[in-house]
């Protein structure tokens, strides 16, 4: 289960909200097998996702992130809660990339940077809310960091990282994002810049003890923050048995007539790898109940 906070400078200028997602990381590096650049990937995105679900209102709302770059791993997709409950998937997961110039996983190596960021939101309205930008570095944080400046018109700071052992577990992972408010003018933007000019990387702090809300204080040292709310994500599918039998019954007659004709048909769910059988009764009875 992550640890998460977001706080709101005491002038209401800004707000800033800071997450170790280390076991919800984990947790997809186990479901998914992940090599060392793909769990980097797919963690950051992860994290990601749990902080822009996290500020959503409604309570069935929900968010959903796909990096598409075509790079070596493949589309990237993470999708999230107004808790800030994610689940995910990286279409290959298990790639092996030479580490980058800075000697770092190169994840913008691996998920590519010749494509787009997209977020769908549903908001409970007739048609999802979509915001497209092209993919500006392929590392994530600045992606998302892009997204919000042109399709939010929000100037955002968003920081990620996933730090992973060599054994392939996860160490650290986390991330944080400080987004300004309309009552912020230059001097706040000039004080903010001041602040994350020296700042270490999110799995530095996280491997030296920092919660996310030291985080969130280390990080905008310059500012007095109150708390707004703290929370504890997790990595949750909600697929099921009941969700897949929909699906498999809106699809053509035709295509039924065959499935029923095999000694069973097996779906695996992408977020979880959960896999679910149905007979081929079962089969003919959701062509019958259509």
């Amino acid at each position: 289960m992550g640890k998460a906070v977001r706080m709101i400078s005491q002038d209401g200028t800004l707000t800033v909200m800071a997450i170790d997602s280390t076991d919800i990381v984990a947790f997809a590096e186990k479901v998914h097998r992940t090599s060392a650049v793909t769990s980097a990937a797919l963690g950051r995105l992860l994290t990601a996702a749990s902080m822009m679900g996290a500020v959503m209102k409604g309570k069935d709302d929900s968010l959903t992130v796909r990096l598409n770059g075509n790079g070596p791993a493949g589309p990237v997709i993470a999708v999230s809660d107004s808790d800030g409950n994610v689940r995910g998937y990286i279409s290959e997961p298990v790639i092996e990339i030479p580490l980058n110039k800075k000697g770092k996983l190169d994840v913008a190596g691996a998920v590519g940077t010749d494509g787009t960021l997209t977020v769908m939101m549903d908001l409970g309205l007739k048609e999802p809310y979509i915001g497209q930008i092209p993919i500006v570095s392929g590392e994530i944080a600045e992606d998302i960091t892009a997204y919000y400046a042109q399709s939010q018109q929000t100037p955002t700071v968003c920081a990620l990282g996933v730090l992973v052992n060599p054994d392939l577990t996860i160490r650290a992972a986390g991330g944080f994002m400080i987004q300004l408010l309309p009552t912020a003018d230059d001097d706040t933007i000039t004080k903010v810049e001041e602040c994350i000019k020296d700042i270490p990387p999110v799995t530095n702090m996280l491997t030296s003890g920092l919660t996310p809300e030291k985080i969130c204080r280390t990080v905008l040292k310059g500012f007095d923050l109150d708390l707004l709310d703290e929370f504890s994500p997790e990595y949750r599918c909600d697929c099921s048995r009941e969700r897949f039998a929909r699906g498999i019954a809106s699809l053509e007659n035709s295509e039924l007539e065959e499935m029923a004709q095999e000694e069973f048909t097996e779906v695996q769910c992408h977020f979880c790898n959960k896999k679910y059988r149905f007979t081929p009764d079962e089969i003919r009875a959701l062509m019958r109940n259509k």
